[in-house]
């Protein structure tokens, strides 16, 4: 089984040759087969220029070069698009997201698990650098989530998820163009009945580049993302068997 990679990039011609060199170098490590899908989403800096030296080095990295306007959902949506993997994941291209990670969710994956979804909120996970206002926020946002969506996992809004190709077709289209897709693919594969699976996950705080996310302003996008997908489970898919989740021991 294939996994397509899926990497948003905006701007990021410090850490991108790293993040992509340690991916890469991962991958063939562990002997996954893979596909990089580099979205070039409108970087004005040297990124392109970086992305395109590489995949003329490497026969698994394509670049998608993406014309304006811009936003994290849709360059996500574009790589998805391209993506020829029978199950894809999302990673920063900020290098935020351990690679390592990548490796576990494609274990689970090809061990029959529809969708795999990391935490960064689990005792096991590691977390390093992350800003305490940002973090104040996200707890707030999750738990309002898990209490409307009565579940377990505490991350949704997390962007680093994996998910077989069928869980892609099933929940598209995709309707968020900017940060808010973190929350409407996973909660419209549960709602869907897909199964899941969790697992602890580190990340990062970015060491160059500026971040992308302005909370500021995806509050409001967030919160129509969420009721719109709970809405759609009331009226539409409740009559589906409910969802399984389980943790990377089965439990």
């Amino acid at each position: 089984m294939k996994i397509s990679i899926v990497l948003p990039i905006k701007n990021e011609e410090d850490c991108i040759l790293a993040v992509l060199t340690e991916i890469v170098d991962t991958l063939e490590k562990e002997n996954v087969p893979y596909e990089m899908v580099c979205v070039n989403d409108n970087s004005t800096d040297g990124t392109l220029q970086i992305l395109q030296q590489l995949a003329g080095k490497n026969k698994n990295i394509q670049v998608v070069n993406r014309a304006q306007p811009s936003g994290f959902g849709r360059a996500v949506k574009d790589g998805l698009m391209h993506a020829t993997g029978d199950c894809m994941a999302i990673v920063m291209g900020d290098g935020s997201d351990d690679p390592a990670d990548i490796v576990k969710y494609y274990s689970l994956l090809c061990a029959g698990y529809d969708c795999v979804f990391g935490s960064r909120f689990l005792r096991e996970s590691k977390v390093r650098d992350y800003p305490k206002l940002k973090l104040f926020i996200n707890r707030l946002a999750n738990n309002f989530i898990r209490c409307l969506f009565l579940m377990k996992f505490n991350d949704t809004t997390n962007a680093f998820k994996a998910y077989r190709r069928e869980v892609i077709e099933a929940v598209s289209p995709i309707q968020a163009l900017h940060f808010n897709i973190t929350a409407e693919i996973p909660l419209k594969a549960l709602v869907r009945g897909f199964n899941y699976g969790v697992i602890p996950v580190n990340w990062y705080g970015r060491t160059s580049g500026v971040s992308k996310l302005k909370i500021t302003d995806m509050g409001k996008k967030y919160l129509f993302t969420v009721l719109y997908v709970w809405l759609e489970k009331l009226l539409v898919w409740d009559d589906l068997p409910k969802k399984m989740e389980t943790s990377a021991n089965g439990t």
